[in-house]
């Protein structure tokens, strides 16, 4: 075996480095897409929470509408009635 029977192809020699050169140069566009994935999800959890927390407070505000609907015809109007006028004779 000659020397010349150990070289490599060129040819070979430069498809292994165009693809080691493509790794390389891939590597900025990948970091931006994982950036620009973080980012996508961070502001769709975020409107994931906006939507929890609206709903929260519509249920806090259907609630309290209900008992104070409850209160007002729980109370005896002519008790009511009566503590209105002696009040106003009071006065």
């Amino acid at each position: 075996m000659g020397l010349s029977s150990l070289q490599v192809n060129p040819q070979i020699t430069d498809a292994v480095t165009q693809s080691g050169v493509a790794v390389l140069a891939a590597g900025p566009a990948i970091a931006t897409n994982n950036l620009y994935q973080a980012i996508a999800n961070a502001l769709a959890l975020a409107a994931q929470n906006a939507t929890a927390l609206q709903q929260a407070g519509s249920m806090v505000l259907q609630a309290t509408t209900v008992m104070g609907v409850t209160t007002l015809y729980g109370l005896d109007t002519s008790s009511t009635a009566g503590g209105v006028a002696k009040i106003l004779k009071a006065g």
